[in-house]
């Protein structure tokens, strides 16, 4: 049995204090070196990594590609936070809360940094006028589930798979709380699913785009490895839509953008054009 944990008066950081992240995580921001990012040739230039957060904002750029927006093409460069690439200065300038994706618009001479992936997702959709209704009772209800989706991946990322996942021990006061907590986002979202195609309508939007790489991942079981723990065959609406996002060609090549895990021809870790998908298997596995 665990030893009772007493929290001091006053909480002092301590190196090293367990988990994944132990060695670069830190109670401070700002920059901890030099490091100049790199640029291409393209309008758009975006710093991050292939997990959630930053698949938002891959699909997206993909999506608009896709309608044959050429104004949207992209350079993608990596962020490996795992080495503390975030912490770099010149990332630290486009986002000084070292998180990734960051995207640095080049806007004809006049640059303008985009952080925060439901911020990036907006700028995007208004800059080139889609996938955000103009109608007011539309857009607000895309509002509504983009933000929910913000204030509750950190429950699903941050809660449950930290302590499912990575935490450097398992306890089951945690465990439980983030699985009941997640389970229950699960199922406002099968709910609201059960009469809508998509998540705030019929029409696809930045909703479906950001809620996807977190919840439709975590369906088909590509998140944690936690589908049967979850049992996530219970939330077949969520299944359905997750489905149908998967047959479009723009979320395959966006999910698989700064991607450093799994099979090679699933990992693109740098994005310039196209072709860098032309030996790459898009398919969902």
């Amino acid at each position: 049995m665990n030893q009772k944990y007493e929290p001091p008066k006053v909480w002092t950081f301590k190196e090293g204090n367990g988990g994944e992240f132990a060695s670069i995580n830190r109670p401070t921001a700002g920059a901890r070196f030099e490091k100049k990012l790199p640029q291409g040739e393209h309008p758009f230039q975006l710093y991050s990594l292939g997990t959630p957060n930053g698949v938002k904002v891959t699909i997206m750029l993909e999506e608009l590609l896709e309608l044959g927006i050429k104004e949207a093409e992209y350079d993608a460069y990596l962020i490996n936070i795992g080495e503390a690439d975030q912490f770099g200065s010149d990332f630290v300038a486009i986002n000084p809360n070292s998180k990734i994706p960051a995207l640095l618009d080049k806007n004809d001479g006049n640059p303008i940094r985009v952080f925060e992936s439901a911020s990036i997702l907006v700028y995007l959709a208004e800059k080139f006028g889609h996938f955000l209704p103009k109608n007011p009772a539309k857009r607000a209800e895309v509002f509504n589930w983009l933000f929910w989706q913000m204030g509750s991946a950190p429950y699903l990322g941050g809660g449950f798979g930290h302590f499912y996942a990575y935490a450097p021990e398992k306890f089951e006061y945690p465990i439980d709380r983030f699985a009941m907590e997640t389970k229950r986002q699960l199922d406002v979202l099968d709910k609201q699913l059960s009469n809508h195609k998509y998540i705030a309508g019929d029409e696809y939007s930045i909703a479906d785009m950001a809620i996807f790489p977190w919840y439709g991942a975590l369906v088909k079981g590509k998140l944690y490895d936690a589908a049967e723990f979850l049992s996530v065959h219970e939330y077949k609406n969520i299944i359905r839509w997750a489905d149908e996002l998967i047959k479009r060609p723009a979320v395959l090549r966006g999910r698989l953008v700064n991607r450093t895990w799994g099979d090679e021809d699933q990992q693109i870790l740098e994005r310039h054009s196209q072709s860098d998908f032309d030996a790459k298997d898009i398919t969902y596995r």
